[in-house]
């Protein structure tokens, strides 16, 4: 069985998810659109471009939707109409409200849906999630979120400038939500008990987070959570989880690493970090094409989307 797709938005997890469901033998691209005509003629070579998202909609069992937050909710509604299954990009909503309620249009729909949390079927993800259930860190004992980005919006991110902006953008819902929703799933879900979060242009500007501190607790743990931007230094997204016979960390988005005494921190899937990307896409679309075929399958629900939203808005709520 080969589902027909369509992708609304041609920015950049857009394109990237072209080439990614071109490459995929479960899925055919039959028909993209973006708002931008640069973006659209861009990509003519590699996908039909749609005349609207409604065409897109129209000509496909199943709907990326990859535009600004701000859009979602009308583009997920739109499929609803069409009964056509949808893949969402996170978040849901611009305020947790709205997303309460397309939640329940969602759920009320029965229809195959999805949102796009990278770690969903990401190989070092999974092996995490096993390392845990199998104890072999021992008791946990707490657990780690740590990131810095030198520059935000990123150098890749030149056609999201709304990304700068704090009514729908920011390193904290674009970056950090994908790793609450890894602790969700591996911890239970998070519940914020205190946050500071400082804004360069102050708290009645418009510009983004760039300092971002928690405490969180799951069932079973504390969890801790520091972020900043700006700044010379490498750029760091990191999960750890420290037990009482060791620790393991997801670093660099889909390396997986153990600590040793003797060596500290130690590559444990022999890959590079590209292939670990490659494979990581791949089963995603692997365990979306069991979603479409009714199948048991990890791809983030839009529940546990709306549980992250909420615990993300939160902490920025401060």
């Amino acid at each position: 069985m080969v589902h027909r797709v369509g992708i609304i938005g041609l920015g950049t997890v857009g394109s990237r998810f072209v080439e990614q469901f071109n490459s995929h033998d479960a899925f055919e691209l039959v028909a993209a659109w973006d708002v931008d005509p640069n973006a659209c003629s861009s990509h003519k070579k590699l996908v039909n471009i749609a005349e609207d998202a409604n065409a897109v909609i129209q000509q496909s069992e199943l709907v990326y939707i990859a535009v600004p937050p701000l859009h979602h909710s009308q583009y997920v509604q739109d499929c609803l109409n069409n009964e056509t299954a949808i893949f969402c990009e996170k978040p849901l909503g611009i305020d947790v409200h709205s997303s309460q309620k397309l939640v329940a249009e969602v759920e009320q729909s029965n229809l195959p849906a999805g949102v796009n949390f990278v770690f969903s079927a990401a190989p070092s993800a999974a092996r995490l999630q096993q390392m845990v259930t199998d104890a072999e860190l021992g008791d946990l004992v707490r657990a780690d979120l740590r990131f810095h980005f030198s520059q935000w919006p990123r150098s890749w991110h030149d056609n999201a400038q709304w990304l700068r902006f704090r009514d729908q953008g920011g390193w904290v819902r674009e970056v950090v939500s994908h790793f609450i929703f890894l602790a969700n799933r591996i911890l239970g879900d998070l519940e914020l008990e205190h946050s500071y979060v400082h804004y360069e242009d102050g708290s009645e500007g418009s510009l983004c987070e760039t300092t971002a501190l928690a405490h969180l607790s799951s069932p079973s743990v504390p969890v801790s959570l520091a972020g900043t931007s700006l700044g010379a230094g490498s750029d760091v997204v990191d999960l750890t989880l420290r037990g009482s016979n060791g620790a393991v960390r997801i670093w660099d988005w889909y390396r997986l690493q153990v600590f040793d005494q003797n060596e500290g921190w130690i590559d444990s899937l022999n890959l590079t970090r590209e292939q670990l990307g490659i494979d990581a896409y791949t089963a995603q679309l692997s365990q979306l094409d069991r979603m479409m075929r009714g199948e048991d399958h990890t791809i983030a629900t839009f529940r546990e989307a709306l549980v992250v939203q909420e615990c993300i808005e939160s902490l920025l709520a401060g």
